[in-house]
């Protein structure tokens, strides 16, 4: 049923354009009543973004299954990924969205609002993480908005593509952008106090010297 309206929307959106066309004209098409409509989508727009709910508390419990190992920009920019799945999985339709979106003004402002509401799930979990740190509400905020933003610059650049290109090789190097800016290495944390010193002659040969750093430093982690 839900799917049948969104595609009946979708199909006069098309063909009378988004302003001309009413919910009961796509529950006439969809065979069904108005009462049915409202069940899955409180409005006229919500029928344009029948997913963003379903996405939004995904990623919510994804932050919310905690994994006190993952560095936390990392953790935002897994979990911004979850999104672009959601586009991936119908291309042909997130194109279609993204065609009307730019066309209505107040569909334009609604997907705004839906974006905010993703800027502001990765805020607080970034926000909980960077507690009693200093400047860490600043930091959390600062990283949220870069993460949506380098997600949407890569996602609207495959969807200006009609959904040809590879989006998620496009989003993963506008994330690990975010990741190499504001992320913090793996190991470095842990082991920024390890130090390695390795003497060697001056004449000897650079392979050599690898090897010996090689030896040295797989000594050190055993």
């Amino acid at each position: 049923m839900r799917d049948a309206l969104v595609a009946a929307a979708f199909r006069l959106f098309l063909e009378r354009g988004y302003e001309q066309t009413t919910v009961d004209d796509i529950v006439a098409l969809a065979g069904v009543g108005r009462r049915s409509f409202f069940r899955y989508f409180p409005s006229k727009e919500d029928v344009v973004f029948p997913d963003h709910e379903r996405c939004l508390a995904d990623m919510t419990a994804f932050l919310a299954a905690e994994d006190p190992g993952r560095e936390p920009v990392r953790r935002v920019c897994d979990a911004a990924r979850l999104v672009l799945r959601m586009y991936a999985e119908n291309p042909s339709f997130s194109v279609q969205r993204y065609r009307l979106t730019k066309r209505v003004p107040g569909l334009r402002a609604y997907e705004l609002s839906v974006v905010w509401r993703y800027e502001r799930a990765l805020a607080e979990y970034l926000r909980a993480r960077f507690a009693g740190r200093p400047d860490g509400i600043l930091r959390a905020d600062v990283i949220a908005a870069a993460v949506v933003a380098a997600h949407n610059n890569a996602l609207r650049s495959w969807l200006r593509s009609d959904g040809t290109g590879d989006a998620n090789a496009m989003v993963d190097h506008a994330l690990t952008y975010v990741q190499s800016t504001y992320g913090s290495p793996a190991r470095s944390a842990e082991r920024a106090e390890d130090v390695v010193v390795v003497v060697s002659r001056r004449d000897a040969p650079l392979w050599r010297v690898v090897q010996e750093i090689e030896t040295t430093l797989g000594r050190g982690l055993q």
